[in-house]
């Protein structure tokens, strides 16, 4: 997802509307060339360094930079890791002016198992090249790098650390071995003085894939409970080993999506986005809303009254977070209410998002006109959610926003009405599937139930 900022060249761009989440912000001069591009983990305060002058003062790069400035897209991202890695590929791909780093096609370190020799090495590399199995990338190097000392020295991980090319049929020569100081002390299994068999040596290897692949749990809660027990022992430096061990688990466990951007994804993000922020402003919000879900509901004369939420996270469909309601109020005989459904299905939500400690959404749509907002208002309250919400009548396709007698009527090319059109035909969809389900069930028990 992404953000279009325009503004007039004396004011510059309307920086204060970025999220406050991890992604890459693309700089763009007024005939839109893109200058530079950079990564952040807190995109609205990241950008918001550019423009303070107790910042730009004797930074050549900021200086300038922000004097070119005529627009801003961004693209939010799952983790810092994520937004580093697609730094990367963009850099590469536009080669900004003012971008010093990756021009040269430099890429984030790996960690490999040379599983193609007889007794396969662990190393960090750059790229993921032919043979063996790679794990990664991972953008802070450093962190990875010291965690595999720590493998190194507690034994987690002892496959051999030299260069040497030797297999079953060509051992290394034996002047080698002697003078290997990790065979003299111990720090190697020595698989070239055949202190193991590659069987031995082997399950070894398959031990590192499987640490590296994941699954640190149990080692994560280890490391940090050695820092709490170093640091009230005022042991701090051994405290903050656990603690930079612990970071670097989590840095290897974070999941990496950069895959999936490619060049149309990313326009097309950046058009999302844009939608966003245009939606912002229309309606009021002070940030863009990342976070949409979307509220509908079905029956058909009061029968198998239903309720559907969808969740749109960066402008996408987020599958994993929609949400059936079975309706509950009772509705009148032969019809229905859709006020109180609506207020039902918004109530129960945002009761449950309370409970859970999950975090709100950016913004509730509710497909209807005043009064369902009103009264899906009124369940917000109820539940002392502090949460903005709208609804989308589809007749006009007019917006309403609560506290504004008169809706926001858009041209229908509008990308802030396009959006909430998307959400909202989603959730009709959704919950319309969702009612047909239960209806079909209900005819087929009501077959059984009259033939018996």
């Amino acid at each position: 997802m992404a953000d279009l900022l325009r503004e007039t060249p004396a004011a510059g761009p309307d920086y204060k509307n970025l999220p406050r989440t991890p992604g890459v912000y693309l700089m763009r001069a007024a005939d839109s060339t893109i200058i530079y591009i950079g990564k952040a983990k807190n995109l609205a305060a990241r950008v918001a360094q550019y423009f303070q002058s107790s910042r730009a003062a004797g930074d050549w790069k900021t200086v300038n930079l922000a004097a070119f400035i005529r627009a801003i897209d961004y693209v939010p991202c799952e983790s810092e890791r994520d937004a580093l890695l697609l730094e990367r590929e963009l850099i590469r791909r536009h080669q900004p002016f003012f971008n010093a780093m990756w021009k040269d096609g430099k890429s984030y370190p790996c960690i490999k198992i040379s599983t193609d020799e007889d007794f396969p090495r662990v190393f960090i590399t750059r790229g993921k090249t032919a043979g063996g199995s790679c794990f990664g990338p991972y953008p802070n190097s450093s962190l990875v790098k010291n965690l595999l000392r720590y493998f190194w020295r507690s034994r987690l991980l002892p496959l051999r650390p030299c260069k040497w090319e030797f297999s079953v049929k060509r051992p290394l020569d034996q002047k080698k071995i002697n003078a290997c100081l990790y065979y003299h002390t111990g720090q190697c299994p020595a698989p070239c003085a055949g202190k193991i068999s590659r069987a031995g040596y082997r399950r070894i290897v398959r031990r590192a894939a499987a640490l590296l692949a994941g699954g640190h749990g149990k080692m994560l809660d280890g490391f940090r409970k050695k820092m709490e027990i170093a640091a009230a022992r005022r042991q701090y430096e051994e405290a903050a080993l656990y603690r930079d061990l612990a970071r670097a688990l989590g840095h290897m466990e974070e999941r990496v999506k950069i895959s999936r951007y490619s060049e149309p994804e990313v326009e097309a993000a950046i058009s999302q986005s844009s939608a966003a922020a245009r939606l912002a402003r229309v309606i009021g919000l002070r940030r863009p809303p990342v976070h949409i879900e979307g509220f509908d509901t079905s029956n058909l004369f009061g029968k198998s009254p239903v309720g559907g939420m969808v969740c749109f996270t960066a402008g996408r469909p987020n599958h994993a977070h929609y949400r059936r309601f079975k309706i509950r109020t009772p509705l009148p005989e032969g019809g229905s209410d859709d006020f109180a459904m609506i207020a039902e299905i918004v109530g129960r939500r945002l009761r449950r998002l309370k409970t859970s400690g999950e975090p709100l959404p950016d913004l509730l749509l509710i497909d209807g006109g005043m009064g369902q907002l009103a009264y899906a208002s009124r369940a917000a309250s109820r539940c002392g959610a502090r949460v903005p919400l709208v609804s989308l009548a589809k007749k006009n396709e007019e917006i309403f926003v609560p506290g504004r007698r008169e809706p926001v009527r858009l041209d229908r090319a509008d990308p802030a009405l396009r959006l909430l059109m998307a959400i909202r035909d989603e959730a009709h969809r959704f919950g319309i599937r969702y009612h047909r389900y239960l209806r079909s069930k209900n005819l087929l028990k009501e077959k059984r139930d009259y033939a018996k």
